[in-house]
């Protein structure tokens, strides 16, 4: 059969772990500097944050200035669809003050 190629179909449910790295202040919030977690593997930027700050609630707190990475491409947070990958890892980099 023609085509550009085989599709890979990727369902709602399946979920991988990812490595998430917490730095400066967001280790603080969340009390620890790296955990792996279960996602979905099809999420937004957004969505992810949500699910991490479900397990730390004081994160919500730098949630407007937060720079966040995923695979080290930094990403905006909002509608921006990612395909996920076990061993991936998800940054989370408070703003650095300077002087």
């Amino acid at each position: 059969m023609g085509g550009a190629g085989p599709l890979r179909a990727i369902p709602c449910s399946d979920t991988v772990k990812v490595t998430v790295l917490y730095f400066a202040r967001s280790a603080e919030l969340a009390g620890l500097r790296t955990e792996t977690i279960s996602v979905p593997q099809q999420i937004t930027s957004l969505q992810l944050w949500r699910e991490i700050v479900k397990r730390h609630s004081r994160l919500a707190d730098i949630e407007d200035q937060v720079v966040f990475a995923i695979c080290q491409e930094y990403v905006p947070l909002g509608d921006q669809q990612f395909i996920l990958h076990t061993g991936d890892e998800v940054a989370i980099i408070p703003p650095l003050s300077g002087g």
